[in-house]
């Protein structure tokens, strides 16, 4: 039986890749979507979202636009790791998704409150959409399996010394979300960063020559290049298709449960997720972190899907 999975995402090409593998897997159901300014503006995430599922033939799956902003912050986006549009790289087709009324708060709750059983929220972007769902909505937490997130990390940062840039952008929704008492494995940069599709898996997906693939690989070389001009990482890391392959392979992470608070005060470490790895604070574990990956297996579970939307969707 498949699992029914919620996305909310700040697309980014990682978080294209996060919803391909998504509607991809035969063992997930992709419930609905919701977006976040993050990556970039919350005008072009939205509209980025309903391009990629254009792009899939899956217009169906239920979308709707999120936060514009942090909680209580101006936002910050990440231009340089995607592009001004957010998803620079390659042409995707315009969205033939409609803005619907219905609040990105109020489909998230709704998708998870109506669904027979319990639903797995992950969440790539910038948690202020979930921070606000579960203010408006806190019924919904007892319905929420398990939140599996991309963000954070414990030796690893992308954006400051100290933090990575999902949790950066909105370090209060994060505080709110890791304390809010629903389980959570958090996939940070200590696994992602490791989760690399390097220029020879870029031109396997590239040679494939279908719809999807041939959109996909040029994009990642942008992502590439992008990653290999600030990190020196040789290919694109995937880090929000991770999140979404743990769900249905939890045994890709090698994980640690700690304790994980978030730093919102402090000027240098703002937006840290500081894990208490040796117990110091005798504090009970809220976080299952990933430390680790199987890249191998990721990767091709990735280089699967992408091949399965090229045998499915009409060009």
């Amino acid at each position: 039986m498949a699992v029914p999975i919620f996305i909310d995402c700040d697309p980014g090409h990682d978080d294209m890749m996060a919803i391909m593998l998504a509607v991809a897997h035969p063992q997930l159901e992709l419930i609905g979507i919701s977006t976040v300014a993050g990556n970039q503006t919350g005008e072009r995430t939205f509209d980025n979202a309903g391009r990629i599922l254009t792009l899939l033939n899956r217009t169906d799956i239920p979308l709707a636009r999120g936060a514009d902003a942090p909680l209580c912050r101006k936002l910050v986006t990440a231009p340089a790791f995607h592009g001004t549009s957010g998803l620079d790289g390659a042409e995707l087709p315009s969205s033939a998704v409609p803005e619907r009324a219905e609040s990105a708060i109020a489909l998230m709750a709704r998708a998870i409150l109506e669904n027979p059983g319990p639903v797995v929220l992950v969440p790539t972007g910038p948690l202020t959409n979930v921070a606000m769902a579960l203010r408006a909505h806190p019924e919904i937490a007892d319905s929420i399996e398990r939140i599996v997130l991309m963000g954070g990390g414990v030796f690893d940062s992308n954006t400051t010394p100290a933090a990575e840039f999902n949790i950066f952008v909105d370090p209060e929704a994060a505080a709110a979300v890791f304390a809010g008492g629903v389980p959570i494995t958090m996939v940070g940069l200590d696994a992602t960063n490791k989760a690399v599709l390097d220029y020879d898996q870029i031109a396997q997906i590239e040679a494939m020559g279908g719809p999807v693939s041939r959109v996909v690989a040029p994009l990642m070389r942008f992502f590439s290049g992008a990653n290999e001009e600030l990190f020196g990482i040789n290919g694109a890391p995937i880090h929000d298709a991770l999140a979404v392959a743990a769900v249905v392979a939890p045994d890709l992470l090698v994980t640690q449960d700690v304790y994980v608070a978030v730093e919102t005060q402090g000027d240098l470490t703002r937006g840290q997720t500081v894990a208490d790895l040796y117990g110091i604070t005798g504090l009970a574990p809220n976080a299952s972190v990933a430390l680790g990956v199987d890249r191998g297996r990721f990767i091709a579970m990735m280089i699967d899907a992408i091949r399965r939307l090229d045998e499915t969707v009409v060009a």
